[in-house]
This record gives C-alpha cells, sequence and structure tokens, in this order.
C-alpha cells in the first residue's frame, strides 16, 4: 500500500462522524480489563514535531529502499494540499537516532525531503504526528497503517480546493490521491462550496449528498446562507434547492421528449448537459428545437384530421387560444347517460385505453416512427368517438393535442355549445328522456379578506405572518376543541378526499412538521409557552419508562385532549416570505379557526421592540394612530426611539393590530356575525374606541324574555 492510498470512498457515509485516535479501543490477547485498556489510550499521543526532529525507524517495512519515482508527484501535492493525514511516530532511541522516528509514512518523509531541498519548507516545517509508546502498539504500526483517523471526505474536499489554487491540474490530482478522474472532478466542483458548507459536511449536518445538491446552485450567498442554516440546526431544505435548480430546466423527463429521441434531438444541433454526479436527468439546453421537433411530428398526425375537417390546434404549452361557442368534452359520471348509452360509452372508453397503451408499448420498444404515429392515429379517433357518445351524440369539431408523457401526446375534443333550438331538436319527449346529469360537487370556500400590504415590504410581511401564526398557534393550544376539529379536518382532506397525502415512515402517514422557520425568533409567550408544555410533556413520557403509545393510552382525557391541541397548534404554518406569495387557501382556513376559538393575541404579548423594528417610521406613527396614542411630537424621534414609544404605548394599552388575532376587519356601518346579545361595536373614525351599542335579533328576543 502507498502512502496516498489513505482517502476514504466516495459515498454518503464518509460524511459520519469518525472515531478519534483517543477512542480507538485495540485490545491484544491481554487487554482483559479496564484498566488495561485505559492505559493503552493514554499512551497515545497527538502533537506537531518539527520536520528536523523526523526520521524513518528501522522497522518501517520499507526502510533502505530507494524513492520511487512517484516521489515528487507526491511532493508537489503536499505542498498545494498540506499534510492530510498524521504520521505514526516513536520516540528516539539512543544517540543515532533523531528525537522522533517514524513507523509509517516513508515515501511522505521523502516528498518533504525534497520540498526542503528546493528551499519550500526548513527543518522548523511543522509536522503533525501520533506518537506510539507502547511496544505492541508499535510493533503493530509498523505492519498496519489504518491505526490513524481516517481522512473525511470534506478534508479531501478542501485539500483538492488548495490543489487546484496552486494550479495542479485534475488528472495530476487524481494520480497523486488514486482517485478516478471523474471523482477528483466532482470533489473539486464541492470544493468550491462555503466554508460553512464543509464544517457542516464534516460534523454531520449536512450529507454528501446534500453538499452536492448544494453545489448545483449558482448564487454563492444562496449556497452561504443555507449552510449557516444548517449549522445552526435548522436543517437542510432539500425542497428549495430541487425547485431553484427546476426552475426553466428542460430535462430529458419532459413530456415532449417520448416524441423526440436523444438522437433525433442531436442531429438538429440540440445541445445536452449532464449531471456531473450522476443524480440528475441530463438537462436540454436547447428547448425551442426540442418545441420544434415534437410540433414537426405531430403536425404529420394532425394533418390527417385536418384532412377529415376537423380543426386541429397542437401546442407544446398552455392550452390556445379558442373560438367563443366551444364545449370542452371530457368524463361522464353514473347516470348521465341512459344505461344503454352507457354501457356503449363505457365500452368505448375501454377501446380508447386500449389504443392508449398500444402507443405506449410502441414508444417504449422504439418502433419506428410511422408505426407509432399510426397508433396515436387510432388513440385519437378512439378519443373521439368515446367523446361523441359521452355529450349524446353531438359532433366534435375541434381537437386540442398538447405533450403527454407515455403516449407522446394527449387530446381533448370540442363540439359546438348546444342551443335553445337544438336541444328542442333533441327533444323525445318525458317518456324517452335519460335521468339528468349529476353536477359536479363544488366543495364550500371560505373567502379570506386580502392582506394590506400597502407600503410593506416582503421581509416586512414574513415579520408580520409570523408574529400571526405565532399568536393562533397559542390559541389554538388553549382551546383543545378547535384544535381538534382542525386535526380531524387535515386528517378527512389527507385521507378521504386525498389532497396533499404527505408520507412517513411512520404507520399513520400523516405529515406533520413543527413551526420553524430559519431566521426567525420565538415569542416566549405565544409558541414557546407551548414548545415549553412539550418539553415538559417529554419529560414526563422518558420518566415513564413506557413506548408513545403505552404512555399516551394512559394519560387522562383532559391531559390527551390537551397534548392534542399543543401538537396540532405546533404545526400551524401561516407565514408569507412575499407580499406576492399570498396563500389564500391558507388564510381561509386561518380566519374559520380564528372564528371558531376567538384568539386575542394581547392576553399574552403586545407588539415588542423586535417585532416592531421591521416597520418603517409611517406604519409605526399609523399604529400609534389606531390605539389612540398619537402625538405630533413622536414623529421627530429617531426610529430606535420610535420602536421603544410604540411598545410601551402598545404594551400599556394591551393593544396589538387586528390582524395579528385574524380578525376580519369590519366595515363601516356592518354587525359583525358573532355580535350577542349587546355587544359594543366600534365603529371606523370613533377615536375613543367607545363605539355604537347595537341590539342585534338575538339580543332583543333575550330582552324580550326578560321583560315577560
Amino acid at each position: 500500500m502507498t502512502d496516498t492510498a489513505i482517502l476514504p470512498a466516495v459515498d454518503d457515509g464518509a460524511n459520519k462522524p469518525q472515531a478519534s485516535d483517543s477512542q480507538t479501543d485495540e485490545r491484544g490477547p491481554a487487554d482483559d480489563t479496564a484498566t488495561e485498556a485505559a492505559a493503552i489510550v493514554l499512551a497515545r499521543e497527538e502533537r506537531t514535531v518539527r520536520f528536523g526532529d523526523l526520521g524513518i525507524a528501522r522497522e518501517n517495512l520499507r526502510h533502505g529502499e530507494p524513492p520511487d519515482e512517484d516521489i515528487p508527484l507526491l511532493s508537489a501535492t503536499l505542498k498545494a494540499a498540506g499534510q492530510l493525514k498524521r504520521l505514526t511516530v516513536r520516540p528516539g532511541r539512543g544517540r543515532k537516532e533523531k528525537a522522533w522516528m517514524a513507523l509509517d509514512g516513508r515515501r511522505r518523509c521523502l516528498a518533504l525531503g525534497l520540498l526542503k531541498e528546493a528551499g519550500d519548507i526548513d527543518d522548523d516545517y511543522p509536522v503533525r504526528v501520533t506518537v506510539e509508546t507502547d511496544p505492541a502498539r508499535q510493533a503493530a504500526a509498523a505492519l498496519l497503517t489504518n491505526t490513524a483517523v481516517p481522512v473525511h471526505v470534506a478534508d479531501v474536499i478542501a485539500a483538492i480546493g488548495r490543489m487546484l489554487k496552486s494550479r495542479l491540474s485534475l488528472a495530476v490530482i487524481a494520480r497523486a490521491l488514486g482517485y478516478s478522474e471523474v471523482e477528483i472532478r466532482r470533489l473539486a466542483a464541492l470544493a468550491g462550496l462555503p466554508t460553512a458548507a464543509l464544517v457542516a459536511l464534516k460534523s454531520g449536518r449536512m450529507t454528501l449528498r446534500q453538499a452536492r445538491l448544494l453545489a448545483r446552485l449558482k448564487d454563492r450567498d444562496e449556497q452561504t446562507e443555507m449552510a449557516e442554516a444548517v449549522l445552526a440546526g435548522h436543517g437542510f431544505q432539500d425542497w428549495r434547492v430541487q425547485d431553484k435548480l427546476d426552475e426553466g430546466r428542460v430535462t430529458t423527463r419532459d413530456r415532449r421528449c417520448a416524441l423526440v429521441d436523444p438522437q433525433t434531438y442531436a442531429e438538429a444541433g440540440g445541445r445536452t448537459e449532464t449531471d456531473l454526479f450522476g443524480e440528475l436527468p441530463p438537462v436540454l439546453l436547447d428547448p425551442d428545437i426540442l418545441t420544434t421537433l415534437w410540433m414537426r411530428r405531430v403536425e404529420s398526425i394532425a394533418a390527417h384530421f385536418r384532412g377529415e375537417g376537423l380543426t386541429v390546434h397542437v401546442t407544446a404549452g398552455p392550452e390556445p387560444d379558442l373560438p367563443e361557442g366551444l364545449e370542452a368534452l371530457g368524463y361522464v359520471y353514473g347516470r348521465a347517460l341512459p344505461a344503454e348509452e352507457m354501457a356503449r360509452y363505457r365500452q368505448e372508453r375501454d377501446q380508447y385505453a386500449e389504443c392508449a397503451e398500444a402507443v405506449r408499448t410502441a414508444l417504449a420498444e422504439a418502433s419506428p416512427a410511422y408505426f407509432s404515429d399510426l397508433a396515436m392515429i387510432d388513440m385519437i379517433q378512439a378519443r373521439i368517438v368515446w367523446d361523441q357518445t359521452g355529450c349524446g351524440g353531438r359532433a366534435v369539431t375541434t381537437l386540442w393535442l398538447w405533450p403527454a408523457s407515455g403516449t407522446g401526446l394527449d387530446v381533448r375534443c370540442y363540439t359546438p355549445l348546444e342551443t335553445e333550438t337544438s336541444e328542442a331538436a333533441y327533444d323525445t319527449g318525458p317518456e324517452l328522456a335519460g335521468p339528468a346529469a349529476t353536477p359536479a360537487y363544488v366543495a364550500p370556500v371560505i373567502e379570506a379578506p386580502e392582506p394590506d400590504v400597502e407600503g410593506v415590504t416582503h421581509a416586512l410581511h414574513a415579520v408580520r405572518t409570523d408574529a400571526a401564526t405565532r399568536g393562533l398557534i397559542r390559541a389554538l393550544a388553549d382551546d383543545p376543541g378547535v384544535a381538534l376539529t382542525a386535526l380531524i379536518a387535515r386528517l378527512f382532506t389527507v385521507l378521504v378526499l386525498r389532497i396533499q397525502v404527505a408520507r412517513s415512515d411512520a404507520a399513520l402517514s400523516i405529515g406533520a412538521t413543527a413551526y420553524d422557520p430559519a431566521g426567525a425568533q420565538v415569542i416566549e409567550t405565544l409558541d414557546g409557552e407551548v414548545r415549553s408544555r412539550l418539553d415538559q410533556r417529554r419529560a414526563a413520557w422518558q420518566a415513564s419508562g413506557e413506548t408513545v403509545i403505552g404512555w399516551v393510552h394512559s394519560l387522562p382525557h383532559g391531559e390527551k385532549m390537551g397534548l392534542l391541541a399543543e401538537l396540532t397548534a405546533i404545526s400551524l404554518d401561516l407565514r408569507e416570505a412575499r407580499t406576492n406569495l399570498i396563500r389564500h387557501r391558507a388564510r381561509a382556513d386561518a380566519f374559520e379557526l380564528a372564528a371558531l376559538c376567538q384568539p386575542d393575541i394581547t392576553e399574552h404579548w403586545t407588539p415588542d421592540v423586535g417585532f416592531l423594528r421591521s416597520h418603517s417610521k409611517p406604519l409605526l406613527l399609523g399604529m400609534l394612530q389606531t390605539m389612540g396614542a398619537g402625538d405630533d411630537r413622536v414623529a421627530g424621534l429617531k426610529k430606535t426611539e420610535l420602536v421603544d414609544w410604540v411598545a410601551e404605548q402598545a404594551a400599556a394599552r394591551r393593544w396589538a393590530p387586528d390582524w395579528l388575532s385574524w380578525r376580519r376587519p369590519i366595515a363601516s356601518g356592518e354587525v359583525p356575525e358573532t355580535a350577542t346579545e349587546a355587544d359594543p361595536v366600534e365603529t371606523p373614525g370613533d377615536a375613543e374606541g367607545t363605539g355604537d351599542f347595537v341590539i342585534t335579533a338575538a339580543g332583543l328576543a333575550a330582552l324580550e324574555q326578560t321583560a315577560a
């Protein structure tokens, strides 16, 4: 084994924490006691010595051999990358030996000697060594070269980066380190990562696969931000990088590639970029050529139907602008047709499925284009017949063809809208009329008011929605009934409606993630209180000695409901990172939940300095006006002073903006739906906040009952 064959295999396991030399327990036959093992560990010492005090021990297996021809290459590697692995040495014996004698690493000592002869280093050059004082371990070190700590792949990456800066070629580096050139190319790509990423890789907080994913990002600042987030304990957001990489990229998995093979694309001048790490599909750099080739082939198929008098639109993108008066034909359900027509409709549906499968087979087997085109024509013809039966025999006049992954193209049929005259002409009387078609069910949608983003930056909007999220987390945690409703609704959505189904390794495949956005701070009296409760629950479970299921099952019903509320609440996420990325459906859920649990964030928290710091001075002055603390003199305060003043006034009045409690804005003169017998409703323009006294219908009935 040469001294250069010391690097770990390049795989995801290479970034796992390695045991230090001081933790290695190499016991001989007689080392049976803990005392003897401890003595062996204490006998090892890591230190840095002068090169001038270093010699090659006689027991070294290659002692006395002449230098081989690769020593100059190893010397250049050490000059560029430095020392990667410690030498194993023993103390010198007698006057003829130097202070430290190398039991292994003879070639590295010779390479350092060449550097000294060239004047690159001197006798004071520091060399990192591991000192062995036990004779048995000295003998083992002379025979084995793996008694020291394995070199971590992060150290290899950093060393390759230093070699590249010294202008060593990839071929020279590959030869020096004993790697293939393609592996060196991959490690060289990782060498450009920020220092924080390599630290996270070496500490085990980031896998090698994640490091490769991060290396694909072009933005250095974004790489640094994500690496620092990993070091801060926020985890690596794989989806964020993947979404970034997928933006504007066309790969060989594109639907158009079903009809355009790589050879045809390349012959047309299309360029392809393969992934250096071999993990992602190749990227097609000329998507316009891909579109042209796909369109050319599909247009030849469309010409067949144009010859039959149909209007055919071929697009590789969104649906074309079709003339008015056309109705798109689709799937027909249940009793929408008479029994005889429905049986024929289902038979033609099966015929279409058989034709589609024939197309898939022809494309998968790379049949000649002529045969696969004929199969696609048959598939389209079967779709026309199927759709015409589903719409009561009305003629299809227009087709739209667009890319599909399995069959190369998909088709949608259109027919002219029925007029009253045509409906009367087809009226066969009540005795022959089929059952009415069942309309598709449309779930009710709660409309959430749009947030006020006038003069609000993206960063400020994120701060506001973050605080509002934490407020509703606390409200849900304090109201187990509403939390149970939210949880059951989520289960129904995932398991019954099958929308946004999450997968995990647990028995119940319900995705759950605690709210913890990167860079945000916990608000102690809001979500911080909920997290504290969950920490106490964790301690109670650990003290019980039971399994999680056994412990939860033994809880009293009240505590079980409280735990359910806390878990449900901590998974709430309503944060919006930008003003142009409003999550309308999530907002609708939030307002509906808030209407049930009636949160009031001021019961636990009022806007503090950390929250207010992100607001501009006009917004801060507006808050003072809204809470009734407006004063012309505060406009002259500095930003920091104004922030402190607003925080003090908000705390004194127990005030917070209504939108932090997810309250709907009340229009002028409007009576809130939740008003009870005698609710004072504050009207806009009432500076003192006294409002008008509104008697609702329910309140009037209560008064009449009292009077009676």
